[in-house]
């Protein structure tokens, strides 16, 4: 069996389609068709079957796709360290959700360079179940879900837990209940809540607040950046639930929330047996999270940050 073939196979696991192998393959979707039917033959058994109007892996199909995660992990590790002996430099595709890079690129990224790997980094902000397949099209894939929620189980998908980062809601500093310091899930069934779009954590902590409180939460905006629904807090267009290290904005107040589980939990994806490199960039995100100031308390933690930057020497604030 052919390596290109074997990768041929895998993209058709990732993306779903002869039509999207093709074109993220550059080839022809006759072309793929063909070469699959090659792969077929070699291995002796139907590797595709109808579905429908569209097609599928067989069972066979599916543990050659397990086995074409091996031979090619082995292959790229081959290559991998070839191109270190030539160049002193391996290269790592890493995918991050906005709010996560924030917190954890730069020093992931520092940490590479002295480790002589390359990264290039892109955003991703995709719910928890379209993570996974992000893995056609990177190298490692950092999530977030919501802690009840179970970690994706999949043959194909390697998950290391990161970090658990609470969720605290936040008021505006002329709120009447700013002067707090937590805050129970009952008092904040007659609010007027900004929300990030469905699917994500911080809205599903959103959904158990009704379960416990027999409220809907009267969500009046939908924000996919925090920064956005951080300033219309600050003005007092409602409350929000904010993830602790994404709070930022001198005009809100973050209170700790008592009554309901309220987190999120970063997850590092990537296939079985990845490469030195993706290992080592793995490593750092690790590295990362521990040098992270503590998370226990919100106001500690913002308190922490004022001085800091507080004690800076003048020239330094920026």
């Amino acid at each position: 069996m052919e390596i290109r073939r074997l990768r041929l196979l895998r993209e058709f696991a990732d993306r779903g389609s002869i039509g999207a192998v093709a074109e993220a393959m550059h080839m022809t979707p006759s072309a793929v068709s063909q070469q699959l039917k090659v792969l077929a033959g070699e291995a002796g058994v139907e590797l595709l079957e109808p579905d429908g109007r569209r097609i599928r892996l067989t069972p066979a199909g599916q543990a050659l796709v397990l086995r074409a995660d091996e031979v090619i992990a082995a292959v790229d590790r081959a290559h991998e360290e070839m191109a270190a002996y030539s160049s002193g430099h391996s290269m790592v595709r890493l995918a991050m959700f906005p709010s996560g890079a924030s917190l954890l690129l730069p020093a992931v990224l520092d940490n590479a360079a002295e480790s002589g790997i390359d990264v290039t980094a892109f955003h991703l902000d995709v719910g928890y179940p379209e993570a996974p397949p992000a893995l056609a099209d990177f190298d490692i894939v950092v999530t977030h879900r919501d802690e009840r929620m179970p970690a994706v189980t999949d043959p194909r998908v390697h998950v290391t837990e990161l970090m658990r980062e609470p969720l605290d809601v936040i008021v505006s500093g002329s709120s009447d209940l700013a002067h707090r310091r937590t805050i129970d899930v009952t008092d904040l069934a007659d609010r007027d809540w900004i929300s990030v779009e469905g699917g994500f954590p911080v809205d599903d902590v959103l959904l158990s607040i009704s379960a416990l409180t027999g409220v809907a939460p009267r969500v009046t905006q939908r924000m996919l950046d925090f920064t956005t629904i951080e300033a219309l807090v600050a003005a007092d267009h409602g409350i929000a639930l904010m993830p602790r290290f994404a709070a930022r904005h001198p005009g809100v107040v973050p209170l700790e929330l008592k009554g309901v589980r309220a987190a999120r939990v970063y997850e590092s994806l990537t296939r079985p047996r990845p490469r030195k490199a993706v290992s080592a960039i793995e490593d750092h995100l690790r590295e990362a999270v521990i040098g992270l100031p503590d998370r226990e308390s919100p106001r500690g933690r913002a308190a922490a940050a004022t001085d800091k930057k507080d004690n800076q020497p003048e020239g330094d604030a920026e």
